[in-house]
């Protein structure tokens, strides 16, 4: 496993929620409006990188059969209390999103809030092939990722790096730049992605 990947739980062991940028402690607005819209049909879904479980308890109390995976132990407890207190059934494992020990085509719908632009650049491809591995034929994926908008990096994408890197697996059905004022107060840039899988 990846040190790098490892680092997150030190994180969530270090500093408490209301520090973490994203950990906003409400549903993210693009998922609830596609939600609320019908456009994500209830099923059996994945939380990939749930972190403390706020998106992974809002689709069960929508009626989503779910699964959150976080590398983080910790992260991962903060979630099974949320679950806990808002009396939803929710299966949590602590899991690298590399390995995904789920049966082929065994989701209908994968939820990405801010894990695949913490993907090292040399897992990138593995990374998506594994997420169309565990969906189903038509599956969804809603991928949030850095947007360029935010500033030069690696992990900031433009639209076209985002059509590039997905097309090969995926039909992508929208794609959105949208900000969001994170946990500190500040502003960032996001593509929000809907794709079907091929």
């Amino acid at each position: 496993m990846n040190s790098n990947y490892e680092e997150w739980d030190r994180i969530y062991r270090k500093f408490p929620l209301e520090v973490l940028p994203w950990e906003l402690g409400r549903p993210r607005k693009v998922l609830v409006d596609l939600v609320e819209k019908g456009l994500i049909p209830k099923g059996k879904a994945l939380d990939i990188c749930c972190g403390a479980g706020t998106n992974t308890v809002y689709l069960a109390e929508k009626g989503f059969q779910v699964t959150g995976i976080d590398i983080s132990s910790k992260a991962v407890e903060y979630a099974r209390k949320k679950a806990e207190q808002a009396n939803v059934k929710i299966n949590f494992m602590v899991q690298n999103f590399l390995k995904l020990p789920f049966k082929d085509e065994e989701f209908d719908f994968v939820f990405d809030m801010g894990c695949f632009h913490h993907v090292e650049v040399e897992d990138r491809n593995t990374f998506i092939k594994r997420i169309s591995r565990v969906l189903k034929n038509d599956g969804l994926y809603l991928l949030i990722c850095f947007s360029y908008k935010n500033g030069p990096a690696w992990n900031h994408f433009t639209k076209k790096q985002v059509i590039h890197l997905f097309s090969r697996y995926f039909e992508i059905k929208e794609i959105k730049h949208i900000s969001s004022v994170e946990g500190d107060g500040l502003k960032r840039y996001f593509y929000s992605v809907l794709m079907e899988k091929k």
